[in-house]
């Protein structure tokens, strides 16, 4: 289904439009949550995340923090979609087939890349540069003739990893046992290898793998605090441009780097991240 075909569904539906009341504005978020999607067959899958407002970052007695995760700060956010896993490594080979596309080597462990025999096409893509994800990205709005897709905003990762929550992870304070990939999730994968996409169950919007597994980049340039931080959502364009925001944490990462709010970050040109595990990314899309 297009996302064109799925917008005019869904207002079809709802029989709604924008700047509806509040009980209405709920009720339409209700549907398009629901909302799933794929523009062509080497697009990845969607889901459509509502509107909404947050509160962006951790209190001071979150359990983990580091001081980039503050001051928190109100945001809100139009609706958007967000690919229901991180981009694999069979979506990341149609790429390079299509387009002769080649990333170099892993810049840590040597000799490693994207197609290291180790990973499999259900495994995220990693040995990605945050530009390597643009040139993905910039190959997906040429097959749809357009410029929806790119990297989410660090807010509005945020926003939906947390699905609504408002505890360090979606599923709660505790890290728990064979909630995510990392070490000390108690998972199979635990501080030894990246899992297929999809191995743990979805939060509330319907996405995979939000914390834990692979690092995932984010459009955002890195800046030491939120001090300044825009807050509508949009990506934060000012600061260290030269390093890039990336969220969600590892497999081989302490549980306390997989907090809705954690963050950290590389330089753009980047294949490695040393002592957080591989990067690797999902695609993000601006809705009508």
């Amino acid at each position: 289904m297009t996302i064109r075909a799925l917008f005019l569904a869904l207002w079809a539906v709802a029989g709604l439009a924008f700047g509806a009341g509040a009980a209405e504005d709920h009720h339409q978020s209700q549907i398009i949550a629901k909302g799933v999607f794929r523009d062509c067959p080497d697009c990845p899958e969607m889901v459509v995340i509502p509107s909404g407002r947050f509160l962006m970052g951790s209190p001071p007695e979150e359990a983990g923090r580091f001081d980039a995760e503050g001051p928190r700060h109100p945001v809100a956010l139009r609706w958007f979609a967000l690919a229901r896993n991180d981009t694999t490594v069979k979506e990341f080979a149609a790429f390079v087939r299509d387009t002769g596309y080649e990333p170099g080597e892993c810049e840590w462990p040597r000799g490693t890349d994207w197609h290291f025999p180790g990973f499999i096409p259900e495994d995220p893509v990693v040995c990605v540069s945050w530009q390597d994800a643009q040139a993905y990205i910039a190959w997906l709005n040429r097959k749809i003739h357009g410029q929806a897709y790119r990297l989410p905003s660090e807010a509005e990762w945020e926003y939906a990893a947390r699905a609504g929550s408002v505890t360090s992870r979606w599923w709660g304070d505790a890290i728990g046992t064979g909630n995510a990939n990392c070490n000390g999730c108690g998972s199979p994968w635990d501080n030894r290898q990246i899992s297929p996409v999809g191995s743990f169950r979805p939060n509330p919007f319907g996405l995979y793998d939000m914390l834990g597994n692979v690092w995932q980049w984010t459009a955002d340039c890195w800046n030491e605090t939120y001090a300044g931080a825009p807050t509508d959502g949009s990506a934060w364009t000012t600061g260290d441009c030269g390093k890039r925001v990336m969220r969600g944490g590892s497999w081989s990462n302490l549980p306390k780097f997989l907090r809705s709010a954690a963050r950290s970050r590389d330089d753009a040109g980047s294949r490695s991240h040393d002592y957080a595990g591989y990067a690797g990314f999902r695609v993000a899309m601006t809705l009508p």
